[in-house]
């Protein structure tokens, strides 16, 4: 079973990398980030506090999630472009945090995994926590200044300032959490992504599995 796990933080380019790396190997594609933007949508649908850890926790062990590539539907509703929204974004950092929404979402990647027979998976624990035994394990990076105009330019935000506020935020609430935190896998391949191109960086992490 072939499985590649793609970490690193937001703007760094693991979506872009991913699916195309999935394309080229034939492979199915996860975007872990969704699975927890979705329980943040769906704590906020039915009005739970993202704060409050245990009915959150619960929330997502009985919510119903159908990731596909990027998207993801939630009890039934494509929930997609809510979850790259501002108010998901600002609270999905609280509910990834959250030790028992990290066991329920492990448990439900790994079980992807396994039904999928393998996957290009992305997120920021896969080759630490999710999946170990990956064949390649990648963690991508970038400047700043190019994460902040790469996410500016994914939400139309119009103060790249308050973008790099922002992730600076997330990076170090994502690397300092206790549950499952943001970081380089020991036998990771790192790879900066500031001034390659994807098609450069693909071809670069296919060498690596031949």
């Amino acid at each position: 079973m072939k499985v590649v796990a793609i970490d690193g933080p937001s703007g760094s380019g693991k979506s872009t990398v991913a699916r195309t790396l999935a394309d080229r190997l034939s492979l199915d594609y996860l975007d872990t980030g969704a699975m927890y933007r979705a329980v943040a949508f769906a704590a906020m649908r039915y009005d739970i506090d993202p704060g409050d850890a245990d009915r959150v926790a619960a929330l997502a062990q009985r919510v119903d999630l159908e990731p596909d590539g990027p998207n993801v539907t939630v009890d039934g509703y494509d929930a997609s472009v809510e979850i790259r929204g501002p108010e998901v974004t600002k609270v999905v950092s609280i509910v990834a945090a959250n030790p028992g929404v990290r066991r329920e979402m492990v448990r439900r990647q790994r079980e992807w995994i396994d039904a999928h027979g393998g996957g290009v998976v992305e997120g920021r624990d896969i080759g630490t926590e999710v999946w170990p035994d990956a064949e390649l394990k990648v963690y991508l990076t970038a400047d700043l200044s190019v994460r902040a105009a790469r996410r500016q330019q994914e939400i139309g935000a119009d103060d790249e300032r308050w973008v790099a506020d922002d992730l600076v935020r997330r990076d170090t609430y994502d690397s300092t959490r206790e549950a499952s935190p943001l970081a380089v896998a020991d036998d990771a391949v790192i790879v900066d992504t500031s001034d390659r191109t994807v098609d450069d960086i693909v071809d670069h992490l296919l060498g690596l599995l031949s």
